[in-house]
Parts: C-alpha cells; sequence; structure tokens
C-alpha cells in the first residue's frame, strides 16, 4: 500500500483539485454553488490525477525515460511494482474514472439536459484519453513537446470553465481570466519538471518543450507564466468588484521563486521548487475563493 500511495503522488494533488476551487469560487459569485456537485468534482478530478500519475509512470518506466531522473522515485523504472501490475492499475483507475464523471454529470444535468450530458462525458474520455497518452504509447504527447499545451486545456480551461458550468450551465468571459491564470500555473509545474530533467530527458529522447527551447529560453517561458498568472487572477478580481487580493498574493508569492529560477545553473535543484508552485497554486486558489465568500 505504501508504494500504491508513492506512485500516486500526493504532493500533486491540491494542484489537480485548484481549477475546481476556483470555478466553484466563480459559482458562488454568481449564486449558483451547489456543494454535492463541488464534492463530485473534487472526487472526478483526483481520480484523474491519479490515473495520470500511474500513467505517467508506467509510460516513462517501461520507455526507461526514469532511470536516472532526479527527485521523486518512480516506483516501475525502480522495480518496486512491476509494469504489468501498473498497466492493471492504470485500467482500473480509468474505469473508476469514467464512472465517477458519469455520475458527477447525472448530479449536475440531470435527465433534462442531454446534449451538455454528452458534451461532458465526451470530456470526460477526452481526460481520460490525455491522463494516458501523455506518456503511453509510440506518439505520446509528452515526447514530443505538446505536454504544455495539453496541461493547459485540462488543468486550466476544462477544469475551471468546465466546472463553473456543471454549476451555472452557462458561461461568461471573465471567467476565462483565472481559468487561464491556472491554467499558466499549472504548465509552470511541468516546466520546473521538466527544466529539472532536461539532460535526463535529452538522453533518453523526450523532445519536451524545454529540450526544444534550451534552459535558459524555458526560464523566460516560466517569468511569463507565473507574472501573467497573477495579472490575470488581479484583473479578474477587479472585475467582479473585489479587492486583488489572490492577484497580489500570486506576485508576491512567487517572487523569491523567480529569483531561485533566474539564479539556478544545475537544473537538478529545481527540483525543491516544484512543491513551492503547486501548493501555492492551490493556495492562490483558495485565496480567490475566501475572496469572493468574504470580501466584497
Amino acid at each position: 500500500m505504501k508504494h500504491w500511495i508513492q506512485a500516486a503522488r500526493l504532493r500533486t494533488l491540491p494542484l489537480s483539485v485548484s481549477g475546481i476551487i476556483v470555478g466553484s469560487a466563480y459559482a458562488v459569485y454568481q449564486h449558483t454553488y451547489n456543494s454535492t456537485i463541488f464534492i463530485g468534482a473534487i472526487v472526478t478530478t483526483l481520480l484523474f490525477q491519479i490515473l495520470s500519475n500511474f500513467a505517467n509512470d508506467y509510460g516513462d518506466g517501461i520507455k526507461g525515460t526514469d532511470a536516472n531522473r532526479t527527485g521523486e522515485k518512480r516506483l516501475v523504472a525502480a522495480g518496486v511494482i512491476t509494469a504489468g501490475q501498473m498497466k492493471k492499475a492504470v485500467v482500473l483507475m480509468a474505469v473508476l474514472s469514467l464512472l465517477s464523471a458519469l455520475v458527477l454529470i447525472y448530479i449536475s444535468f440531470g435527465k433534462d439536459n442531454f446534449l451538455y450530458s454528452v458534451l461532458f462525458a465526451v470530456l470526460g474520455i477526452a481526460s481520460i484519453a490525455a491522463a494516458i497518452k501523455y506518456t503511453v504509447g509510440k506518439n505520446a504527447y509528452g515526447y514530443s513537446g505538446l505536454g504544455d499545451l495539453f496541461v493547459f486545456l485540462f488543468f486550466g480551461w476544462v477544469s475551471v470553465v468546465g466546472a463553473n458550468f456543471l454549476f451555472s450551465k452557462t458561461t461568461d468571459w471573465v471567467v476565462w481570466l483565472p481559468a487561464t491564470a491556472v491554467g499558466f500555473l499549472s504548465i509552470a509545474v511541468l516546466n520546473l519538471n521538466n527544466m529539472r530533467d532536461i539532460h535526463n530527458d535529452k538522453v533518453a529522447g523526450k523532445h519536451t518543450l524545454v529540450v526544444k527551447l534550451g534552459l535558459e529560453k524555458a526560464k523566460y517561458y516560466h517569468y511569463f507564466l507565473i507574472v501573467s498568472s497573477g495579472l490575470l487572477f488581479l484583473i479578474a478580481e477587479i472585475l467582479m468588484g473585489k479587492y486583488p487580493v489572490a492577484g497580489v498574493f500570486c506576485l508576491f508569492l512567487f517572487l523569491k521563486h523567480l529569483v531561485f529560477v533566474k539564479n539556478t545553473n544545475e537544473p537538478g535543484t529545481l527540483d525543491s521548487q516544484l512543491k513551492i508552485v503547486a501548493l501555492g497554486t492551490f493556495f492562490v486558489s483558495l485565496l480567490f475563493l475566501l475572496n469572493v465568500v468574504f470580501l466584497s
């Protein structure tokens, strides 16, 4: 059990629910919030994230990408869990994720919104496919530099706007601002991970965006992601008639982190920053929610 908990990578879970928190916060602002939908969305998202982590461990493990990696140990590469066992776990998590998504869709839309139900069922299946295809298969998109795009779409727009739509059955343009911010912060976590692994990924033939850009350009890309996120939160809060609490906090929270990244010459040292950005994103999202609930 200890090894399976390790394979689930618990430190990634707060980041995965950040989009749900922000989308739910906007539902509070719209007066459409429903606690049952919120719980269902959280559970479904956590299952998707664990599925993604298992699939990533399996895909990189069988390809030998994780053989000499820095940071948290991968279980298939280390031989602690066999590839066959992990493959079965991926299938199990895919089934559980789909079932949870279908229950969530029914809770939100019932029998009267068939087209919405179909749309979200397709999104659920697409999320499962995206979680698996990141590293699994010959055409794994994580090996061709497309990981950033998919993380942005699913952790940002789908997570925030999708979660909000489950409550409100509608959307407006302002919610896309914090959705983009969460997407950028999620990419920042992936970018840190890929900067840390740049040398190992080059050897393994994993052509991440960082490998394509090089370390120095990847740093400037990272600055853009972090700063833009803070500004987007700030603008969204102002447009909502709120104090720009989450936006300002985001900009100041990651200031020391950006200095650390700028001064880093050894990519392996960036491993310590992954938790900072992942948990920081979670706390910024919570602050956005608290701002909507308690501050006028």
